[in-house]
């Protein structure tokens, strides 16, 4: 069975850990975008304008850790 992703167009100074809290409301699961964008090169922030492939999972898989993301400490 193929993976689900939906498609994410970036905008200028997102960052990888912002884009797992928008789609996954935990900032520390943005490994699995990581993973699933191989071609992109991996950085801090990114640049405008990238397509970007956002796996759908499934909420079970989604572990809740009560933790503010990063960005908001």
């Amino acid at each position: 069975m193929s993976e689900i992703n939906l498609r994410h167009i970036t905008t200028e100074g997102e960052r990888w850990d912002q884009l797992a809290y928008r789609y996954y409301g935990d900032a520390f699961a943005y490994e699995r975008i990581v993973v699933a964008n191989p071609d992109i090169p991996l950085m801090l922030v990114l640049p405008g304008g990238l397509e970007l492939a956002i796996p759908v999972i499934e909420e079970s898989d989604v572990i809740a850790t009560g933790e503010l993301p990063p960005w908001k400490v």
